[in-house]
């Protein structure tokens, strides 16, 4: 009977399991609108109805600051919380909410509450999924559902702005804000459908195995915020990054205007295209850091990420026309698609067992944000003193620095990039 009872109850382990991580497909694949919005349509919404470009810059760059601040308080709330289900939910309802409020609303402070809404949700629900991931999977199968994750979430977002872009172009653009509200709901339907039973909450945050914490009890203790500044290779991750995005950040939006301000192409269909054939290659590349990362280790996947943005920018930088869109944002979708999978599966592994996994992932994200945020008004500048190809040339120069830290310190990246490796493997 015993053996019965365990043999039941490792089934219903199975089933729960796999129902979790079909839910976390789905919430991906949702989320992406989630996460997006109307983000790439919101500066053409605004115009339409009498905006400047100075007040959308600003309602937008407000949005972009309030999510980069959110990203490590949202992580660490993410380690300390087993709610990380309604968490999903809550950001899914701003979603919605925020969507509609523009709608009724063009009015400045109205704009700005549902950007930086949008913007909190975006910032919550990153580490909220990945700890879900890796509470259901725990580390040893994190590489593998987070690449599966990553490339539903890219599929997500090339279909959002597939669809974003014809009932934009069909129905007007409240259509835009319509999907992004379904989405929204779908989303909130995905995360209810995993079963809060399949979820291990220390695993989640990076203390598998019941360690025991520092006055022996069972269920494992966080370590203090300095680990993230005693982790050196964490540090090497970081300055990477925000190298890499400082450069990336404004290439696609001063690419757009080069090619439009040219006359050589249409604002809206040229912006969802710019979406779709980067979302489509990042797919792709998603699974392919997976694979690559199974059987090699993260370091030589983050290598090649790093290298795509200088030739990214010789490109742009060569070719302002319609067409260059390809070469360019497949690039683009080679740097991003490989990162979306290697940077959370990296700091899982650097910070695993210390309990601040998902600060660790709001703290490189934080990075991220900082170099994006910065990047668009840099380049700008450049791009007004000295031209659009000039500007291209250097901004995909500053990943050159990226590629500097990743070869100079090898010899103790390595090493890290495969530390749990063999384990996931295994």
């Amino acid at each position: 009977m015993a053996t019965q009872a365990l043999t039941g109850s490792s089934a219903t382990g199975s089933n729960d399991r796999k129902r979790a991580t079909t839910a976390l497909q789905a919430l991906n694949f949702f989320m992406a609108d989630m996460q997006a919005g109307i983000g790439p349509f919101l500066g053409v919404f605004l115009q339409q109805r009498g905006w400047t470009s100075g007040p959308i810059g600003t309602v937008m760059s407000a949005g972009g600051v309030a999510g980069m601040i959110m990203t490590v308080p949202a992580g660490a709330f993410i380690d300390h919380t087993e709610k990380k289900r309604l968490v999903v939910i809550v950001t899914g309802i701003c979603t919605v909410m925020a969507s509609f409020l523009i709608l009724l609303s063009q009015s400045g402070w109205v704009v700005t509450v549902s950007q930086v809404a949008t913007a909190i949700a975006g910032a919550a629900i990153g580490p909220a999924v990945t700890g879900m991931t890796l509470g259901v999977v725990r580390q040893r199968g994190f590489n593998a559902q987070n690449g599966r994750n990553q490339a539903w979430n890219h599929a997500g977002n090339m279909i959002g702005a597939g669809l974003s872009g014809f009932l934009g172009w069909k129905f007007g653009m409240p259509a835009i804000f319509y999907l992004a509200a379904a989405f929204g709901v779908l989303a909130i339907i995905s995360v209810l459908m995993i079963p809060e039973r399949a979820i291990d909450h220390q695993a989640a945050r990076g203390l598998e195995n019941g360690e025991a914490d520092d006055d022996g009890k069972s269920g494992g203790q966080a370590e203090g915020f300095k680990t993230l500044l005693a982790n050196k290779p964490m540090l090497i991750l970081a300055a990477a990054l925000a190298c890499f995005h400082l450069g990336n950040g404004a290439m696609l939006p001063l690419y757009s205007l080069a090619v439009v301000g040219a006359g050589k192409g249409n604002a809206a269909l040229f912006t969802a295209t710019t979406v779709v054939v980067a979302q489509a290659v990042m797919i792709v590349a998603a699974l392919v850091a997976m694979k690559m990362s199974a059987g090699r280790g993260y370091w030589l996947v983050l290598l090649i990420s790093f290298a795509a943005l200088p030739l990214r920018g010789f490109l742009a930088g060569t070719f302002i026309e319609h067409w260059g869109v390809w070469p360019v944002q497949a690039l683009d979708g080679i740097g991003a698609g490989l990162q979306s999978v290697a940077v959370p599966g990296l700091v899982a592994c650097l910070l695993d067992g210390t309990g601040r996994v998902n600060v660790g992932q709001g703290a490189v994200m934080t990075i991220q944000g900082l170099g994006a945020s910065l990047s668009p008004a840099i380049g700008g500048w450049i791009a007004q003193a000295l031209g659009y190809h000039a500007a291209f040339l250097i901004l995909g120069s500053f990943a050159l620095a990226s590629l500097g830290l990743w070869i100079g310190f090898a010899g103790l990246l390595r090493p890290a990039c495969e530390g749990k490796h063999r384990e996931t493997t295994a």
